[in-house]
């Protein structure tokens, strides 16, 4: 019996990974437009200190939401300094969006 594309759990399962790569997209996007790279937030390493992620809130309030479905999607956390870093699963997926420059380390 093949799948059948309307079920309410493939339709959920696809509107967070449609609005997770969505908000990827802006993030990236809000990062340059804020003079931030994207390695910033796709090296473990690296990440946005709590300020950073305040001005970014602040001129641009869709950084808000957008931090909070990556965060809730398991897609980005705070990394052991305390800065805020895509998890592996959201350098995938920005690997995956952007090509192997946006996230070397995927």
């Amino acid at each position: 019996m093949p799948l059948e594309l309307t079920s309410p759990k493939l339709s959920t399962a696809a509107n967070v990974q449609r609005s997770l790569r969505q908000c990827l997209s802006i993030a990236a996007e809000l990062l340059y437009d804020h003079g931030h790279v994207l390695e910033t937030i796709t090296l473990p390493q690296r990440g946005l200190a709590r300020r950073e992620l305040l001005a970014l809130s602040a001129a641009a309030p869709t950084w808000a939401t957008c931090q909070q479905v990556m965060e809730d999607s398991e897609a980005a956390t705070f990394n052991e300094y305390g800065r805020f870093v895509l998890t592996r699963l959201g350098r995938e997926l920005m690997f995956d969006m952007f090509g192997q420059g946006a996230a070397d380390c995927a």
